[in-house]
């Protein structure tokens, strides 16, 4: 599904396997390599990188609208976190990161105004491990009164497919 599109804006993109940020400036040419879970992997200047979904128009895609309702609170919503939390997607299945069960504990601190995050992945040799958590980070700092967001790889209990939801054991052929 290569596509090559021109950058709308300045948009904000991750290197893929790093998850360091960077910028592709408005007026690039790039090639849209992958959608999927709601992002986009792109090849620009012979690097890869991750445009999250709430920037797709900037590469004249569908946005990925990320709503929150407003609590009338300065204080972080964990029901919030969780929701920003389950629309990040494994890169090579199309499955949330909530479904599949590699969220294991997400702790606030409202005077830092702070979301602490620990979490795993499928297998601990995973490539793609930085690239999910600055995903994750990206999406839960959109998250209303978060200002920081820590995420850290955890690999005890060591994940197996038991952790993952019902829907998302039939949505991988999974469940028999």
């Amino acid at each position: 599904m290569q596509k090559m599109v021109v950058t709308q804006r300045d948009c904000p993109a991750r290197r893929v396997p790093s998850g360091e940020p960077t910028v592709i400036p408005e007026g690039q040419f790039i090639t849209i390599n992958q959608s999927l879970g709601g992002n986009y992997t792109v090849t620009w200047q012979g690097n890869m990188l991750r445009i999250d979904g709430t920037d797709a128009e900037a590469i004249g895609q569908q946005a990925e609208v990320l709503e929150f309702q407003d609590l009338g609170s300065s204080d972080i919503s964990e029901e919030q976190v969780w929701q920003a939390l389950d629309t990040v997607y494994d890169p090579e299945i199309p499955i949330s990161l909530v479904s599949l069960g590699l969220v294991y504990d997400v702790a606030l601190d409202q005077s830092n105004k702070s979301v602490s995050i620990n979490m795993t992945l499928t297998a601990p040799g995973c490539g793609m491990g930085p690239v999910l958590v600055s995903d994750v980070k990206y999406r839960v700092e959109k998250v209303p009164n978060v200002k920081e967001v820590k995420v850290e790889l955890v690999f005890d209990p060591p994940w197996s497919r038991e952790m993952m939801s019902e829907e998302a054991q039939l949505e991988a052929g999974l469940f028999f």
